[in-house]
């Protein structure tokens, strides 16, 4: 497919839109294609409606200069059209005294960046943690956590060996407490979180502390709530939302009617801009992108009738400019319909995202943790789970046990649902383990959801804050993440393979519930590395596996621990010898000792 035809299609010169600040003052450009006549007013003009008009520039796009408007000032549009005067924040602005209130003219150039020259990791190096700014790290009761409080303890991330931290959205939402997948201006970032300097510092931060910031972005709907984008110049059709939305069949949403028209070419631009204003404007290192099946069909079910083409060339747009741009910065989509083409090249027709999260994984293995009786727990869909994967590519998948989606709508937190009001429970504590090692261990970018090591009960809500005191309390849970995520960054130079593309099945005993495999990347010693765990409440002695090779293994992990917690038997686990003899289609085997519900993680010196 032609990306420069897609390109060329939506590629007007506007220029800078919104509130542009420089030498000579303020210059304001808006889209208005059913306006008669526009003004900005603002602190600059005492919001004086005939003092400062803008000129029709063609196109619907009106814009001038107001040699008084500074930064800091607070400012709106004022819309002559048919449908009488109306009074708008701009669509561009970066941050606004509240969604409800006034646009704030904003100086993008005046945030002093100097030092940050951070480069995202390569992508078979990350691990990544998701988070939400307001209860992350809420020390107020009274207000949201916000970037300065949330800055406060990237050191505890840094110290577990976090290289990532995926922030669920943190744009100007109603209200001060939100998941933020309501956005209510794109542009701006909320101004209960710190606005836009805030956001900056909190990326220059997290860069100095070694970790890339990845930000979780909204295309397929907008609002609902607090939209000056709704009926933005008081045109539309059918009730719907004007220019900047479908206003037929194709506007519905499981939130409103409120998709944006990817076929418009300015509303093309629109996304176009914010997608790329994050990476080049806030030095954020990939987007995540909000359920892309309601880009990609109007209500995600498959059926070609209700495919959006245009949702897609839109996508494959920005795609293509970021890999021309940025190809070291990451795009994640969440589709979780399992498709190739999601993370297939834009080479191929594919939309050219560089990692999907992968429901072939969370959903088999939650289902394998929580499940309650041995018996049930089906091992060849843990297997099945472990291999999955793109393209052919381990690495365009993002595992996860616990999301915010995983651990909300109806779900909770993995150990709550093994024993619910009760995650300081053997069984709890136990299982809940092993879906982190297989998050660490397997093929794909592994991700983290906040209070996860905290060992954090019940479910997520934005109105309940991480637990801190839980630190202290659950300190060998804590520990238990921490070393599995050196072991997957191969700190000590013992375990490369679990960076590398190379998966080997070399038990899968639904019997016995046990699963071991072999992650290599170049293989041999310091590289090649086998998982061993155990599903079952059974011991199980002298258990034979083929392994990878001869000589001996020495465990780098063993999740059974009492280091990790008092309750674990901690069996004694010790470097094993392979002996010749067949096993697993191996011509030697080592017998291994596996706890209840346990994992052992071995490697060659």
């Amino acid at each position: 497919m032609n990306i420069e035809k897609e390109v060329e299609e939506v590629d007007i010169n506007v220029g800078g839109m919104g509130a542009v600040c420089h030498d000579e003052g303020v210059f304001f450009r808006v889209w208005a294609p059913h306006a008669e006549s526009v003004s900005v007013i603002g602190d600059f003009n005492d919001w004086n409606n005939d003092a400062d008009f803008l000129d029709s520039e063609g196109k619907g796009y009106w814009g001038g200069n107001v040699e008084k408007a500074k930064a800091g000032q607070e400012y709106k549009f004022v819309l002559r059209t048919p449908s009488g005067e109306l009074f708008r924040n701009d669509p561009y602005a970066n941050q606004l005294t509240n969604s409800i209130g006034n646009g704030i003219i904003y100086d993008q150039s005046a945030f002093d960046w100097q030092g940050d020259s951070y480069r995202t990791p390569a992508w078979n190096e990350l691990v990544i943690y998701e988070m939400h700014l307001g209860t992350f790290n809420k020390t107020d009761p009274n207000h949201p956590g916000d970037f300065y409080t949330a800055i406060e303890r990237l050191p505890y991330l840094r110290d577990l060996g976090i290289n990532a931290i995926e922030l669920m959205p943190v744009f100007e939402f109603p209200g001060d407490t939100s998941w933020g997948y309501n956005p209510a201006f794109p542009f701006a970032i909320e101004a209960d979180y710190g606005g836009p300097d805030g956001f900056k510092n909190f990326v220059k931060a997290a860069h100095e502390h070694g970790m890339a910031v990845i930000l979780d972005v909204v295309y397929n709907h907008f609002g609902p709530q607090d939209m000056d984008l709704w009926q933005f110049d008081g045109w539309h059709e059918n009730d719907g939302g004007g220019i900047y939305f479908y206003n037929d069949w194709r506007s519905e949403t499981p939130w409103g009617n409120t998709r944006p028209d990817f076929g418009r070419e300015e509303v093309r631009r629109y996304i176009r801009d914010n997608a790329l204003m994050w990476l080049e404007d806030y030095h954020v290192d990939g987007l995540r992108m909000d359920m892309v099946p309601y880009i990609r069909n109007v209500k995600a079910n498959g059926n070609p009738g209700d495919d959006i083409p245009e949702g897609k060339t839109l996508i494959r747009w920005i795609h293509s400019e970021i890999k021309e741009k940025y190809p070291y910065k990451i795009t994640i989509a969440e589709d979780m319909h399992s498709l190739d083409s999601i993370t297939n090249e834009l080479e191929n027709d594919g939309w050219g995202y560089g990692a999907q999260w992968d429901a072939q994984f969370v959903h088999p293995v939650r289902k394998a943790i929580i499940t309650q009786e041995d018996a049930d727990r089906d091992m060849e869909a843990v297997a099945k789970a472990i291999m999955h994967r793109y393209n052919d590519d381990a690495f365009e998948r993002i595992v996860y046990t616990e999301s915010h989606d995983e651990v909300a709508n109806g779900q909770a937190r993995v150990a709550e649902e093994i024993a619910h009001s009760d995650v300081n429970n053997y069984y709890s504590k136990k299982r809940a383990a092993l879906g982190v090692v297989l998050v660490l261990t397997v093929p794909g970018i592994p991700m983290i959801f906040q209070g996860q090591p905290l060992l954090e009960d019940k479910w997520f809500s934005d109105t309940d804050p991480l637990d801190w005191s839980r630190l202290d309390t659950f300190k060998g849970f804590v520990d238990l993440h921490r070393d599995l995520i050196q072991l997957r960054r191969n700190f000590n130079d013992q375990t490369k393979g679990l960076s590398g593309q190379n998966i080997e099945l070399l038990r899968v005993d639904d019997e016995k519930k046990v699963v071991v495999f072999h992650r290599w990347k170049e293989g041999g010693p310091g590289d090649s590395v086998v998982v061993a765990i155990n599903f079952s409440a059974e011991t199980h002695d002298d258990y034979g596996v083929g392994f990878p090779a001869a000589g001996e293994w020495v465990p780098r992990f063993n999740s059974d621990w009492k280091g990790y917690d008092g309750e674990f038997s901690d069996k004694t686990v010790v470097t094993v010898s392979t002996q010749e003899g067949e096993y697993d289609g191996k011509p030697q085997f080592v017998q291994m000792g596996l706890a209840p519900y346990s994992a052992i993680i071995y490697s060659q010196n």
